[in-house]
């Protein structure tokens, strides 16, 4: 069955047309696009969406519905996540999003969010790796770490992010020292209460998504551009991981900007993604080693909650 994907989250819209073999759990890409709409602007702040936000966010859906119709799609599901949780004028945006696709768009929880990224990241795993798997989903306004082996049994998603801590944070070009300790409190308070809940100890297999993690790995490995097939399946030691989280973190946006594989849209706030991925790294490799266990390396995984919901998309249809 032909199906798409949309994830909008707080910096990006992305869209997955894929063709779903439920009874061999297998999916298969026809079109993988991803577009910087950030609609999350200013809603840390504000609580609301700005107009330009959904101006954006508009033009890119009336590409992807163009897009669904030129591949024959036939069931579409949207999902939007943190920044729409958050805003109170969601109505206009769900309204917007509705007439343009023809379907209802869903406002899912934090918690079906980790779901939804646990299937689409450990579905496309090598054997090779060892559960049970932590699976962190690094977006513009939450992160969710997940628990599991086949399912997920523990998760929670914490109101830190790549826009939220650049906006609330950040401002500084390169980040101060004291604004990088004032985001590291935020985040780290937040990863209290979520380690509160999951037993991260337990981790053998990190598994990192989403587009902050997926840049934080293609510096870690040196790309001259990005390359989705390089950076998918990365086995990536995890003290390179955390040095290349520092070096975007003190690097200047000319520096960044001058990266061949940085997005455009990513320039800005890869900085507060990388502060929030080391730390979950090290937070987790902490209580790893504290429990009598070890966890050398991260694997990074293009395959994420996309993927998670063209399944549901066709389970439901």
């Amino acid at each position: 069955m032909r199906v798409a994907a949309i994830d909008c989250g707080t910096n990006s819209i992305r869209l997955l047309i894929a063709d779903v073999d439920l009874a061999a759990g297998t999916l298969t890409d026809v079109v993988r696009t991803m577009t910087v709409v950030r609609l999350g602007q200013g809603v840390d702040r504000t609580g609301e969406f700005a107009p330009e936000a959904l101006q954006r966010t508009f033009a890119a859906t009336d590409a992807y519905a163009a897009q669904c119709r030129e591949h024959g799609v036939e069931a579409i599901r949207f999902v939007a996540t943190s920044a729409t949780r958050d805003a109170r004028n969601r109505d206009v945006f769900l309204a917007g999003i509705s007439d343009r696709l023809g379907v209802v768009p869903e406002v899912i929880s934090g918690a079906e969010e980790a779901a939804l990224s646990f299937r689409g990241a450990t579905g496309a795993l090598d054997a090779a790796h060892d559960a049970p798997f932590l699976v962190v989903d690094l977006g513009g306004g939450s992160t969710e770490v997940v628990l599991g082996v086949e399912q997920p049994e523990a998760a929670h998603s914490m109101d830190v992010g790549c826009v939220r801590m650049t906006e609330r944070h950040l401002a500084g070009d390169p980040p101060s020292r004291e604004q990088v300790a004032a985001a590291e409190r935020d985040v780290h308070e937040a990863i209290d209460m979520a380690f509160a809940g999951v037993p991260v100890e337990r981790t053998r297999t990190l598994v990192g998504l989403a587009g902050t993690i997926t840049t934080v790995t293609a510096h870690a490995l040196g790309l001259p551009e990005y390359d989705r097939d390089a950076i998918n399946g990365a086995v990536v030691d995890i003290d390179d991981a955390i040095r290349a989280c520092d070096e975007l973190l003190a690097a200047s946006r000319t520096e960044r900007a001058a990266l061949g594989f940085m997005h455009p849209g990513r320039v800005d706030v890869i900085g507060a993604g990388a502060l929030v991925w080391r730390t979950v790294m090290t937070r987790v490799r902490d209580a790893v080693v504290a429990a009598g266990g070890t966890l050398p390396h991260v694997v990074t995984s293009e395959h994420d909650i996309l993927d998670g919901i063209a399944f549901s998309a066709a389970e439901r249809a």
